[in-house]
């Protein structure tokens, strides 16, 4: 309740004193309507400030407005698309505008870094806006993905399912050694979210939270602007090393009070799921009657390979199976349950979002209050996300030249049950894995009243109800951010503005684990974390501008001092270690000696000083210059100020030469800047850690890691260049960047000999370099009185580098999952010698993947060269890793691609946005472990059928080695390899032995078994091609587990992200039910994929793990929530 107590004294202190102190202004209140010059059309959203302050408003939906100013002030009207207009009040109470389309359309304002409006044109770096319709039109859970597809240079990936985190990267990875997340600020707040938001108890039971900045309600965003590049980015210094997202919030518009109401409902229909294989029953092979001379078919074993074919008649005992009056069980029909994962999950996902506003302009006070619930009930049961916000946004002008504001933003999220995810205790992972002839709604009821004992089928697994019911994982998250801003134009030239922005979270996470889940089997586990966490930033802002000649200056200098200090206190029970009693969920509950407790507490400060020169000449040359120094607690005495310059230049090519009519606007840009990345605190002196308690003795340890008191911050340099155009009255459009960036002295983990006492240090070394284009070009094609076509097609092509590493570290391992890694070796740095004697030197593109690839045949002589090299094993003939690691890959995209289309027709709108990334591959831990166990229909597919196997003419030919040599392009010398033959005779099965019975689930490994001599020729020994000699395995150890290749996919995907239909109800029709405005509209998203796959089923964007800060960049984990269709209806009213 503190928290409401909060921001309701704060609400009604702002508005109680400015509305006793606007008695004492000098002010005017100013309304009006802005309609268009060609047709009278009432134009809304058009920004009008007051010039030289941050004070403004925006029109309503039929193009009225109200704002209370001083008698001398002058209005700036602005719209995309049209002229500006500025226009002095001079004690006029009505001014009503007519706006002229802009041939040029370049006087857009945007938002650029501590939140300063400037026209676009003066700009000499990019810059990128997604409007707030934008994150409204098509519902997100997580506002984030609304801008997939609609930001050239800017990679977003959702890593999970609703309220799970979501990555964005801007022109690349930069740093080797943290998460590469950019720093949002909302309404002056700076926030950090970065990727360390998996937690959870018990063991396997890993959960994704979520980050912070996805809370932000979309109802409440006005734009969003996308600082790329260090040039835009540094004057904030050494938070801004990977790009800045400013996003600001809806202010109070139009005349008089406004109250506007959104309802949305939104339905998660699963459509495709993973492709496992339904055909079989498990077991270590397939026998049949026939197989065997008679009825019997052996039990069901456990979960690895195949067993009996399922719908073919047979019979078996079965774990359900009812007994006779002896007690005997008797065999029934075995039969395949081909729905069991959609039987597990619910129905549809649904998710439903209610949101009102009330916005008020008067001569008193402006002021927008807005409150918005959403609540979301998982496709998994028994999963949930909840989340309330809560805004205020006013502003009042205090005294003539005294304007204050506000803005403050309080958000609730929580959950009841958010479900693991990887693999443990991960519900869905097990309805995958639940044989395909078990009903699994018979696992439902799964508790049998027996103590500990839980219904499952195969001993080897879990139950997946069990999972989703009584393996819980809660967690609630208040958050409050905002601002107090107070503008003192002290003459028409000079303006002193002040600031004080605070930003306060807290969040508790909660598991509950009961009895049933073997990875917890002494009476289950229990783990409760709480963490707080606080950020205060002041800033001053003195400006001087004189735009009265030729020449136009503005000057600001100005300081911030940054304080934050977080605590967090973890108390859980051991890894299987357990609670006294089950199903108590207390602290007390846990034997001390199980106990485990942590605790962190963090304080650090950053005081800045920075200014920044905007010069222009006859608004046709602009050129920015910015300074920022940075004093930092987190680094030494010595290292502790930093400096950051930039400079960009702008020049409008259009103004200075006449280019003829066609050409509304040419425009070249460049620029030049320094930013970096800082530290988190305590890196440079060494300190004990607490430890687990022994008794009644506390206990501390020596951290493993040596500290470094000489750590400086990264450092980034930057080099932009652009050209923008505009053609024919804007109806074409195009905009071209080229950037390079040199990222040096990263701060990064290196190993250390055991002998120093330390495992390894932190230390500044190496150069990462990114080079990179971004192009977008849009377009009106059709554009008349009530049919407009709009086109934008962007593109993005980053590649990053190592150009260094420090002396001694060969490499940067970034992850090693699968038998494969993702490394990163500096440019011309020796990766390894193959088994051919080639020398791969690496060309230092971070993401790269690395794998033993088959062991093969190496003497160019022999006959066999390039064939595998099988080993000596009569058992176990299968492919083998060879020695050293070698590329099979990249994790990133060659590029990427979005486009969007907007077609409107009088009063409907159909907007649709694609996202293409072409290029890439990643690992799939999923396919590695559903494979290892026969469990895909991938693998099933891929396998090699010579033909039906004849059991009349048994034993290998000499015809089946020969039709194998033939095939040796796709049997024996390509990269990815199956095995030939198949789990029954009419899959192309071989006879081989089992327990001394012949059954036909035979499958070989095409290859050669040999050594070399003294002088590397190669001396065969046998063939295994299918004649004499070949060893035939059961289909069920098929798999190559130690080939990490064959868990590597292409990336490629092509995505409809967004479609939605909008019909705005004419004004005559709302009138008559009293209102000004009502939309009506129906999305959806994600309705179509197309991916290289080969039809496993796996979103190639669900291959972004979160893992402890980092992002496990190409690397999938579980990540299997199927891919649905979503179906939404939205109304929004306004009166």
């Amino acid at each position: 309740m503190g928290w409401f107590f909060t921001v309701l004294l704060s609400t009604s202190l702002f508005i109680g004193l400015f509305s006793i102190n606007a008695s004492a202004q000098q002010t005017i209140n100013v309304t009006g309507k802005v309609t268009t010059t060609t047709d009278g059309t009432e134009l809304p959203g058009v920004s009008i400030t007051v010039k030289g302050t941050a004070q403004g408003t925006v029109t309503d939906i039929d193009g009225n407005y109200s704002i209370s100013v001083a008698n001398n002030a002058t209005l700036v009207f602005s719209f995309i698309g049209f002229k500006i207009q500025e226009v002095a009040v001079d004690s006029k109470s009505t001014i009503n505008i007519e706006m002229e389309e802009s041939v040029e359309a370049i006087d857009e304002v945007v938002v650029t870094a501590l939140g300063i409006k400037r026209e676009e044109k003066s700009l000499g770096y990019s810059i990128s806006r997604v409007q707030g319709q934008e994150f409204t039109r098509v519902a997100q859970e997580n506002f984030l993905n609304s801008m997939s597809g609609k930001i050239a240079g800017v990679t977003i990936n959702q890593t999970g399912g609703p309220g799970s985190t979501t990555s964005i990267i801007i022109r690349g990875a930069k740093s080797l050694s943290n998460d590469n997340q950019p720093l949002y600020v909302v309404d002056g707040v700076p926030m950090s979210s970065g990727l360390n938001n998996v937690g959870g108890f018990g063991s396997g039971n890993p959960v994704d939270y979520g980050n912070s900045i996805s809370d932000l309600d979309p109802e409440s965003i006005e734009s969003v602007s996308v600082l790329k590049g260090p040039s835009a980015t540094a004057l904030y210094g050494s938070r801004a090393g990977n790009g800045v997202i400013i996003i600001t919030t809806k202010k109070a518009s139009g005349e008089g009070m406004k109250i506007s109401v959104t309802t949305n409902t939104n339905f998660d229909i699963p459509s495709r799921f993973l492709n496992v294989q339904k055909q079989f029953a498990t077991g270590y092979f397939s026998y049949r009657p026939e197989d065997v001379g008679g009825g019997y078919l052996p039990p069901v074993l456990d979960q690895t390979g195949i067993g009996p074919e399922l719908d073919k008649g047979y019979w078996a005992v079965q774990w359900n199976s009812p007994r006779d009056a002896n007690g005997v069980q008797i065999p029934t029909e075995l039969v395949s349950y081909k729905d069991n994962v959609k039987n597990f999950l619910n129905d549809y996902a649904f998710t439903t979002t209610n949101g009102v506003s009330i916005s008020n302009t008067s001569k008193a006070i402006n002021y927008r209050l807005g409150y918005t619930n959403m609540t979301h009930e998982g496709l998994i049961p028994n999963s949930d996300l909840k989340r309330n916000n809560l805004s205020l946004s006013a502003s009042s002008k205090v005294k003539e030249k005294l304007t204050v504001s506000t803005d403050i933003n309080f958000v609730n999220s929580f959950a009841d049950n958010r479900p693991a995810g990887n693999r443990g205790a991960n519900p869905l992972q097990w309805a995958y894995f639940t044989p395909p002839y078990i009903d699994i709604n018979e696992l439902r009821d799964y508790d049998l009243g027996q103590g500990n004992t839980i219904k499952k089928v195969i001993e080897d697994s879990e139950n997946p109800w069990m999972l989703a019911y009584d393996v819980n994982n809660s967690f609630n998250r208040y958050q409050l951010f905002g601002n107090v801003m107070a503008t003192w134009e002290i003459s028409t030239k000079f303006s002193l503005m002040g600031r004080m922005t605070l930003n306060k979270s807290d969040e508790v996470r909660e598991t509950k684990i009961g009895l049933g889940y073997s990875d917890e089997p002494n009476n289950g586990a229990y783990g409760i974390a709480t963490s707080n966490n606080l950020e205060r930033n002041i800033d001053g802002l003195f400006s001087y501008k004189d735009n009265s000649g030729d020449f136009a200056w503005n000057l600001s200098v100005g300081g911030n001092t940054r304080y934050a200090k977080g605590t967090s206190v973890s108390n859980s029970s051991k890894n299987s270690s357990g609670l006294t009693v089950p199903n108590l969920f207390t602290l007390s509950n846990i034997p001390t000696a199980n106990l485990n407790y942590s605790s962190r507490h963090y304080q650090l400060g950053v005081n800045s000083f920075y200014g920044m020169a905007n010069l222009s000449w006859q608004e046709t040359i602009f050129l920015d210059l910015t300074a920022r120094n940075d004093w930092s607690s987190t680094l030494p005495k010595a290292n502790r100020s930093y400096f950051y310059p930039s400079a960009s230049l702008s020049v409008l090519v259009s103004e200075l030469l006449n280019l003829g009519s066609a050409i509304d606007l040419l425009k070249l840009r460049g620029g030049v800047a320094q930013t970096g990345n800082d530290t988190s605190p305590y890196q440079l002196l060494q300190t004990y850690g607490n430890y687990e308690q022994w008794d009644d003795a506390i206990r501390l340890y020596k951290p493993g890691s040596l500290l470094n008191p000489n750590l400086k911050p990264e450092i980034q340099i930057s080099q932009e260049y652009g050209i923008e155009a505009r053609l024919w009255k804007n109806r074409l459009r195009f905009d071209g960047t080229y950037y390079t960036l040199d990222n040096k002295d990263m701060i990064f983990n290196v190993s250390l000999p055991t002998s120093t006492g330390f495992s390894g240090t932190i230390i500044n070394a190496g150069l990462v370099q990114s080079k990179g284009v971004e192009l977008m070009l849009g377009g009106t094609p059709i554009k008349t009185s009530d049919w407009s076509l709009d086109l934008n097609l962007n593109f993005t092509k980053n590649v990053t580098r190592i150009i260094e590493l420090a002396d001694g570290i060969p490499f940067v391992t970034l992850w090693d999952q699968a038998k494969v890694r993702s490394v990163g070796y500096a440019k011309g740095q020796l990766v390894a010698t193959d088994q051919f004697g080639n020398e791969e030197i690496s060309d230092g593109v971070v993401g790269n993947l690395y794998s033993r690839k088959i062991n093969r045949v190496t003497d160019k002589n022999s006959p066999y060269y390039m064939y595998p090299l099988l080993p000596d094993a009569a058992t176990d003939t299968e492919w083998e890793a060879a020695s050293t690691y070698s590329k099979i890959g990249n994790v990133n995209p060659d590029f990427i691609m979005g486009l969007q289309a907007s077609l409107s027709w009088k009063n409907f709108s159909l907007n649709m946005t694609f996202d293409w990334r072409h290029g890439g591959q990643y690992v799939s831990q999923t396919y590695r472990y559903l494979t290892e166990d026969m469990a895909t229909n991938h693998w099933f597919e891929n396998l090699v059928y010579p033909g039906v196997y004849d059991p009349s003419n048994p034993g290998p030919s000499q015809g089946l080695r020969d039709w194998v040599v033939a095939n040796a392009d796709q049997l024996i010398y390509a990269d990815r390899l199956y095995p030939v033959g198949g789990p029954t005779p009419e899959y192309g099965g071989f006879p081989e032995q089992w327990s001394g019975t012949k059954v036909y689930d035979g499958t070989f490994v095409p290859g050669v078994i040999g050594t070399y001599d003294d002088e590397g020729n190669f001396i065969l020994e046998r063939e295994n091609l299918g004649g004499e000699g070949t060893v035939f395995l059961p289909y069920s150890v098929s798999y190559p587990w130690d080939i990490g290749e064959a868990n590597v996919f292409d990336a490629d995907y092509i995505k409809l992200r967004e479609i939605s239909l909008n019909y705005r109800i004419p004004r005559s029709i709302a009138q008559k039910v009293n209102m000004e405005d009502i939309n009506v509209s129906v999305y959806s998203r994600n309705i179509l994929l197309w991916t290289k796959d080969s039809g496993f089923g796996i979103d190639p964007e669900r291959a972004y793990q979160p893992d402890g800060g980092r992002l496990l960049q190409g690397l999938e984990r579980y990540n299997v929530n199927p891919w649905v269709v979503p179906i939404g209806f939205k109304v929004g009213f306004t009166f």
